[in-house]
């Protein structure tokens, strides 16, 4: 059926016809975008003007107008229908009745309506009070009636926005700016709000008012485009939900990138990020063209005053060879010629970062179309410069993005064209794959007095991440990129073997300081035979820490600081010739020591609970110490079961595990016998912590078999079960091959959850192994875990036994 044919039977039925027609145009599946959208908004409108037609007999001085998305034609599935009833004043009563004519049928066909009855001299004062009203009367759109009482009003409105513009534009980019507050980037959300986020519909709209000022206009190169598939997403998504969202939800994204006829929802994420990074930018440019034009004309008078007419001054500074400074931005000299010059963009760019302005969107789009390719391997001065910009602090962000905008970046670095735009499913991470490298070398800027070859350190953060775009590993394909990134850039073989050691071992230090016994010698022996060298382990603990704060508040806090930094502090005496042999146990403190003396005294657990605050870092205010929690102590006669018991009393009292370690500690010579000591970090789910008295008494009863955990926990899971918008990747349980020479190292990753540890240590004890030591951390939603086991009789396991413990493991986390 023909859009015409469509049009037609809406027209002979009224509005049962409408709804028929509408369904039918929704349902087609050979049309779909602005085809599908314009037609529906002409379907609309045809039966809107049958609406107002039949109402408006006898009247005069009345048209209906559609302003907003619906004037500019762009009707998605479920958006609201935004009218104006425009009237002269001459029948009031006339008018009122024409309205409920017009606005019932729509109401009665559960559509929504944003609907207002106005003269023009009333639209345009509610335009003046009223910002957003003014946007949508920029996009009026004639649907039946007077037209001269349409036209007379858009003129007008139009005038009105053009005088106003120095007042209002100022006013609608706060407005923007607050909303980007509220909603975040677009660009870099796993749910993002496709109307209301940074870089989404809103602000393509905001962009078109600021063009219909003449004041300056947005840089028109792929806007339309983006603007259009945020349009198709969002079609998709009312389509797929049935509802009138703009959020697209992580349950709702494989639907959605079905119904477009995309590959996944990575796909979908990538095409949406990419779209919101175009509307982004130019939201940049556009705003920063507005601000320019205004102090312009704030500023010219006063100074042709001043002068008297005489000699301007000069508004010309040089920043670099063929790069100077006007108005705030990075321009290209007069005699600057980038069709010769292929360092200039660098040089540019550095210089621009290093000065703290933008780089000029007519210098980028220059540079883009002429520029010579850099030879390679790169000159040294390419390189110098690569590193200044790296080097350059926050204002590093915003000239990559303004040279990525106009494809510089990936004619640098082909390969960044895998990692651009790519989100990350972990709710650790807050950037895309790319942000986050060029997030870290920000970070990693502040670090750089740290290491005595601040460039490999720089290059090494950028990189670190790269292999991210291919299969398997992103650390060992990170290894291979690197290894031929850097050879292009200019270094020289041991440096290019620097970073590719960089790289595929940028995770070592961290995981190893939180999921490994660092009194183990063979721990810290495979550390230094990894790193090899001094100045690689000094690079390697910079890159980890600008890594970590680069990922997100989650994968950093002094506690990790500080397991790093210990590690590091054994690995460099390795590397100095110290051998780790056998260390002395490390001694307990005296609050720990009094503890394990009661519980061997007392035969039962002795708990000690208390606020616990990370200590600051040297450049963190010592009255704004990082929250941790609480710390709870627990010593316990050396016996089987504690480990279950202690976890599941903490989940039955909705204790959240943040970190947890356990020991076996050898009470003083005077008093034999063993105490097992648990150190662990907890908080509240909600409410308040239980008192210390409380925990013991349940710990009491776990330990001696009254108190059945596993039964309180199920029925509790029974009567409130968890709400869970995605579904969790299945855990694993792996075993550290290697890692120690006193235990066998069972790593366990999965999906946190309450009474999780509980599960754990229950299986460990059906598998009849005793836990020598662990190591517990959360990162956001993962529960990352190191049991250190050994056998009845206090060895390693076997290899067959290991690995079919680790198989219980998995087993019984999946069930």
């Amino acid at each position: 059926m023909t859009s015409t044919d469509v049009r037609a039977e809406a027209e002979d039925s009224g509005p049962s016809g409408y709804a028929a027609a509408r369904l039918r145009l929704l349902q087609e599946g050979a049309r779909s975008g602005p085809p599908r959208r314009t037609a529906l908004a002409e379907l609309t409108d045809d039966w809107l003007t049958g609406l107002f037609t039949a109402g408006s007999q006898g009247l005069r001085g009345v048209s209906l107008v559609a302003v907003g998305g619906y004037g500019r034609g762009e009707l998605s599935p479920r958006s609201d229908l935004d009218l104006l009833l425009l009237h002269d004043g001459s029948d009031p009563g006339g008018v009122a009745a024409l309205a409920d004519r017009v606005w019932y049928p729509v109401w009665d066909l559960g559509l929504a309506l944003d609907h207002s009855v106005r003269t023009p001299a009333e639209a345009r004062k509610t335009a003046g009070e009223d910002l957003k009203v003014q946007l949508g009367l920029l996009d009026a759109r004639h649907i039946a009636g007077d037209l001269g009482l349409t036209a007379g009003l858009r003129t007008a409105v139009l005038a009105d926005w053009r005088n106003q513009a120095p007042k209002r534009l100022p006013e609608l980019q706060e407005l923007c700016a607050e909303r980007a507050e509220r909603q975040g980037e677009l660009q870099y959300l796993l749910e993002p709000d496709l109307k209301e986020a940074r870089g989404g519909l809103r602000d393509a709209t905001a962009l078109r008012a600021v063009a219909a000022s003449w004041l300056a206009d947005a840089p028109r190169e792929g806007l339309a485009d983006a603007r259009r598939r945020l349009l198709d997403v969002r079609d998709a998504l009312h389509l797929t939900t049935g509802r009138a969202t703009d959020r697209l939800s992580l349950q709702e994204q494989d639907q959605v990138a079905a119904e477009l006829g995309l590959l996944d929802a990575d796909t979908l994420l990538r095409q949406v990020y990419e779209s919101a990074r175009v509307v982004s930018y130019a939201s940049d440019v556009t705003w920063r063209e507005v601000g320019r034009v205004l102090r312009s004309r704030a500023v010219r008078p006063r100074l042709r005053a001043m002068l008297g007419g005489g000699k301007p001054v000069a508004e010309r500074s040089p920043l670099a060879e063929g790069v100077v400074e006007q108005d705030g931005e990075a321009v290209l000299a007069r005699a600057a010629r980038p069709e010769r010059d292929p360092v200039l963009p660098l040089r540019a760019a550095a210089a621009a970062a290093q000065a703290g302005i933008p780089l000029s969107l007519h210098a980028v789009r220059r540079m883009a179309a002429v520029a010579r390719p850099l030879p390679t391997p790169w000159p040294a001065e390419a390189r110098e410069q690569f590193v200044t910009l790296l080097g350059s602090g926050r204002p590093t962000v915003e000239v990559w993005e303004a040279l990525e905008a106009e494809g510089l970046i990936t004619r640098l670095l082909p390969d960044w064209e895998r990692v651009r735009c790519r989100p990350q499913r972990n709710a650790v991470h807050i950037w895309t794959v790319d942000r986050h490298l060029i997030e870290t070398a920000v970070r990693a800027s502040e670090l750089t007095r740290r290491v005595g070859r601040p460039d490999l350190l720089l290059v090494a953060s950028l990189l670190h991440d790269i292999g991210k775009g291919w299969p398997g590993d992103h650390s060992v394909a990170g290894e291979i990129i690197a290894r031929d990134v850097a050879a292009r850039i200019g270094f020289d073989r041991t440096d290019v073997g620097v970073l590719a050691t960089l790289v595929r071992h940028h995770l070592l230090l961290v995981d190893t300081a939180t999921r490994r016994d660092l009194e183990d010698p063979a721990t810290v022996r495979s550390v230094a035979e990894a790193v090899g060298s001094q100045g690689t382990l000094e690079l390697l603990h910079a890159l980890t820490e600008a890594d970590a704060l680069a990922t997100g508040p989650a994968a950093w806090s002094s506690w990790r600081g500080s397991l790093v930094a210990d590690l590091v502090k054994r690995v460099s005496a390795v590397l100095a010739g110290d051998d780790p042999e056998e260390p002395e146990a490390v001694a307990p403190t005296a609050e720990q020591e009094r503890l394990a003396i009661e519980a061997f005294r007392t035969g039962g657990p002795v708990l000690a609970l208390r606020a616990q605050t990370e200590p600051a870092d040297a450049d963190t205010p010592a009255e704004d110490p990082e929250p941790l929690g609480v710390e709870l102590l627990i010593a316990v006669p050396d016996q089987p079961g504690v480990l279950p018991a202690v976890a599941g009393v903490l989940a039955m009292h909705r204790l959240t595990v943040r970190t947890a370690g356990l020991r076996a500690l050898d009470l003083p010579e005077e008093v034999e016998g063993s105490v097992l000591l648990l150190d662990w970090r907890v908080a509240a789910e909600y409410g308040s912590l239980p008192q210390a008295a409380r925990l013991r008494a349940d710990l009491v009863r776990a330990l001696d078999g009254s108190l059945d955990i596993a039964a309180r926990l199920a029925e509790r899971d029974a009567a409130y079960p968890r709400r869970r918008g995605t579904v969790a990747p299945p855990p694993r349980v792996t075993v550290a091959p290697a890692a120690s020479r006193h235990a066998t190292v069972i790593e366990v990753r999965a999906h946190d959850a309450p009474g999780l540890l509980h599960r754990l240590g229950r299986a460990l004890e059906d598998a009849e192994v005793r836990v020598r030591s662990m190591h517990v951390s959360t990162l956001g939603a993962n529960a990352v875990d190191a049991f250190y086991v050994t056998g009845t009789k206090g060895a390693p396991l076997p290899g067959e036994e290991a690995a079919a413990v680790a198989r219980a493991l998995e087993e019984a986390l999946r069930t």
